[in-house]
């Protein structure tokens, strides 16, 4: 691996050249190599990032339904074979009636999506005939998809989508008796010690939590309150620091939110995405040859970008939280080009 210092200062000229807005935490063996923070968390105040601001992760946090789901099976109340006809009350008219959970967990089941990135590109288009105040339950999302007929036939192909974690949040409601967000608020965040995490409302955002913010061609820019639903849930939308991304990873990897073989069996590669990209269930696993050369999430919303890696083999983590539209990326692999050296 390169040397700590060239390290560092790789990864502090990247976030000047990206013009990165947010934080970037990189930890080795436990101990910390960059805590680094950039530019505003509210350019209106020109109050600035700070290492414990918090961030909305978009889709990032799937991995949190997918721990969830993973504790009611261990529980006894679903398994991954389960049919969704079977574990949900709620009914899918044209949905085929074998689409199990671990197909909704991975990406293959076949099931329409509200936001297909197959057809869509801006996510912020969806609500400008939806208000994005209006959504705030997972039930909020159904009238998108619930009646729509099936895109292939389950387990047929991998196909990015995120209704199936808003089906799989209604599961983990209807089994849990308890709202999703409540759910993970208790059963992860605070398991964790994540106590800066949380599925806040865009207009009650806690203290220290940064506006996400679009930049225009023209040099002008808007915030995303209007481009994301007011409240997040299954298939993404929480908040949260680099910090307690840290710890949530730790306490996965050390086996606190579900036992060992649990846990290997959601961070497995299931389905080949593409090159050596491959998916678990709620997680992004990336090979070199037959060896795993890392474990990460991602999330990109108006207004937010994030990626967050474990690389085990280095004992490395990596935590690239934004308040813009892009930036995780080239600092993660910066990160990866001096693992590699």
């Amino acid at each position: 691996m390169t040397s700590i210092t060239d390290l560092t200062r790789n990864i502090e000229d990247v976030m000047e050249n990206v013009d990165f807005s947010g934080v970037v935490l990189i930890k080795h063996n436990g101990h910390t190599l960059l805590n680094k923070a950039r530019a505003y968390a509210n350019r209106s105040d020109e109050r600035f990032n700070q290492p414990d601001t918090r961030f909305g992760i978009a889709s990032g946090c799937k991995i949190f339904t997918a721990v969830s789901i993973g504790q009611l099976i261990e529980q006894g109340k679903l398994t991954y074979d389960s049919r969704l006809a079977d574990v949900l009350s709620i009914k899918f008219p044209q949905w085929d009636q074998g689409v199990t959970i671990h197909q909704l967990l991975t990406h293959t089941s076949g099931i329409p999506d509200y936001f297909d990135e197959e057809l869509m590109e801006d996510f912020a288009e969806l609500w400008k005939e939806r208000p994005v105040y209006s959504m705030r339950k997972l039930n909020d999302f159904l009238p998108m998809f619930q009646h729509q007929p099936m895109k292939s036939a389950p387990g047929e192909r991998f196909h990015y989508n995120n209704a199936a974690f808003i089906v799989l949040g209604l599961i983990v409601e209807e089994h849990s008796g308890q709202s999703f967000t409540d759910y993970v608020e208790q059963y992860i965040f605070r398991k964790c010690g994540m106590s800066d995490s949380g599925y806040f409302v865009t207009d009650q955002l806690p203290r220290n939590t940064a506006i996400g913010y679009m930049d225009h061609d023209d040099g002008s820019w808007t915030s995303n309150i209007f481009s994301i639903p007011v409240k997040g849930g299954a298939d993404g939308g929480a908040y949260t620091t680099a910090s307690d991304m840290i710890r949530f990873w730790n306490a996965l990897l050390c086996h606190e939110l579900l036992s060992g073989e649990a846990t290997e069996r959601l961070i497995s590669p299931y389905v080949h995405e593409d090159a050596d990209t491959y998916y678990g269930r709620g997680v992004w696993i990336d090979q070199r040859g037959n060896d795993i050369f890392k474990y990460h999430v991602m999330g990109f919303d108006p207004g937010v970008s994030f990626m967050s890696s474990v690389y085990p083999d280095y004992n490395v983590q990596v935590v690239v939280l934004s308040n813009k539209e892009s930036g995780p990326y080239p600092i993660t692999l910066a990160v990866e080009e001096a693992l590699v050296r």
